[in-house]
């Protein structure tokens, strides 16, 4: 055990007062020498953490899992999930949940150790994970809270100082992960396969008071929390598609029910625009390319549907008809998300009825030019349009002059809309080349300047700044990127 009053950590296990059915207790497996490789400052002072005290190598062991906090019931937590359309037994196969940490502002959140060993439903895996896809999770997590989107965070990465064995030998990590919860689409799916009406009912009131607990009630308070789960993903994924964001995986066991975006596996950010992008090495189908995100999300909320059906109503038709109702309205939810945030991202501030065919048309000719997704919106911001392949041909112009005369029918000046297009057109991401330099330097060679360096960038991706500049250039290499799911 670690002393809390010095660290600054607060427990509660919510969790853990789940029916068994839903963890396995358990501690993380100690590792041979931990080394704090990186560790978030902003994130520990949120939650009131000793930021100096964590540093120490007695917080160092906490991080690797050497060390158990006071107050903790570490925990391996049990979830179902279809993987690629196909449905399966999963759980935490590397992960540990110490327990929720209460912040000064009465904030509850998960910190859990992933990589930090073997569990019940490891299925075969080591329990670990290799540094370099845990500094992925960091740096892609930071990158979308900086761009405002609700994810996950990173607290802290530490190296092992043991090997793991994927395609080669690699050095072992352990990221501590910070979640508004684990509760996943999975999670329910779980339940209603392997858990009875009871089970399923205690998990749906514990989501509902962990998360929704404001919502108000018509009557039916598990078809309010369907209603709140849609409504979440429907704004969060909008918010992908608005900054060229590819999850990459999209199982149900990677959708959470607070609307946080969850595993950074194989993620990335697109370039080119091309609705048919895919970075996964094992999405060969291009089930989860960018342009299916929103519907593998309406997918994936249907299956959530169908596990709360038992809750719903006694007569199984009643509940199919209001799951079905809450489920015909994702659709429109999400377009009307995507619809406000690309007016912003155009500057409109209001609505008219070709608008969506303004914002298509501009798309079209993204794809058909090969055009870098972020930097044209860019270029448009500061009408620096000599900056974007389109400039000069003949659709780009005809386009121009439809988007000014857009602009010029509301009451807001041309200042006001350049305003609106900086607030919601970031000036940088995390470029796909800029990521495996910060990676390919902290694995191979040991030197974390790279990624901290990019971290720093990537931080306030609305600035504008001249530090940001050189990481909006384009990759020299039109090699196709993929990425892995490190498992």
């Amino acid at each position: 055990m670690t002393k809390s009053k010095e660290t600054g950590w607060n427990f509660d296990n919510s969790y853990a007062r789940l029916p068994k059915l839903f963890f396995t207790s358990m501690n993380p497996d100690p590792v041979q020498s931990p080394r704090l490789i990186i560790f978030n400052k902003e994130v520990a002072e949120s939650l009131g953490l000793n930021v100096e005290a964590l540093q120490s190598e007695e917080g160092v062991k906490v991080f690797a899992g050497n060390r158990i906090p006071e107050g903790t019931m570490p925990l391996a937590q049990a979830y179902a999930g279809h993987q690629f359309g196909h449905f399966n037994m999963l759980g935490d196969g590397r992960a540990v949940l110490l327990g929720e940490q209460i912040s000064p502002e009465d904030l509850k959140v998960d910190i859990q150790l992933k990589g930090a060993g073997r569990t019940p439903y490891s299925r075969g895996g080591d329990g670990r994970a290799a540094l370099g896809p845990m500094l992925r999770e960091y740096i892609i997590s930071e990158a979308m809270h900086a761009l405002h989107i609700p994810t996950t965070r990173s607290l802290a990465v530490v190296t092992t100082g043991e090997s793991i064995i994927r395609e080669t030998e690699l050095p072992g990590a352990i990221l501590t992960r910070v979640a508004a919860s684990h509760l996943r689409v999975g999670t329910f799916q779980y339940a209603a396969k392997w858990g009875g009406v009871e089970e399923l009912r205690v998990l749906a009131d514990y989501a509902l008071a962990r998360h929704y607990p404001d919502v108000e009630v018509d009557g039916n308070k598990y078809l309010s929390l369907l209603e709140e789960v849609i409504k979440c993903q429907a704004g969060l994924i909008a918010k992908w598609q608005l900054v060229g964001f590819i999850h990459g995986v999209m199982n149900t066991d990677n959708m959470t029910i607070s609307g946080e975006t969850i595993d950074y596996g194989p993620c990335a950010f697109m370039d080119v625009y091309d609705p048919a992008t895919v970075f996964s090495s094992i999405d060969v189908q291009g089930r989860y390319a960018y342009g299916n995100q929103p519907v593998i999300a309406g997918w994936n909320l249907a299956r959530f549907a169908e596990t709360l059906l038992p809750l719903l109503h006694d007569n199984i038709e009643e509940a199919v008809k209001l799951a079905q109702d809450k489920i015909s309205g994702f659709n429109q939810l999400y377009e009307s998300n995507w619809l406000a945030g690309m007016r912003a991202k155009l500057g409109i501030f209001n609505e008219e009825t070709e608008d969506e065919s303004l914002m298509n048309d501009l798309l079209n000719m993204m794809k058909k030019y090969q055009a870098d997704y972020t930097n044209t919106f860019r270029a448009c911001t500061f009408d620096k349009l000599e900056d974007t392949v389109l400039f000069g041909t003949e659709e780009f112009t005809e386009w121009y002059d439809r988007w000014i005369s857009r602009l010029d029918r509301q009451e807001q000046s041309k200042a006001d809309s350049q305003q609106l297009m900086r607030n919601n057109n970031p000036a940088i991401i995390p470029r796909n080349h800029r990521v495996e330099e910060a990676l390919t330097a902290a694995v191979e060679q040991s030197d974390f300047r790279v990624m901290e360096r990019l971290l720093d960038v990537l931080s306030n991706p609305y600035a504008y700044s001249s530090e940001q500049d050189e990481y909006t250039t384009l990759p020299e290499s039109t090699t196709p990127y993929q990425t892995f799911c490190g498992t």
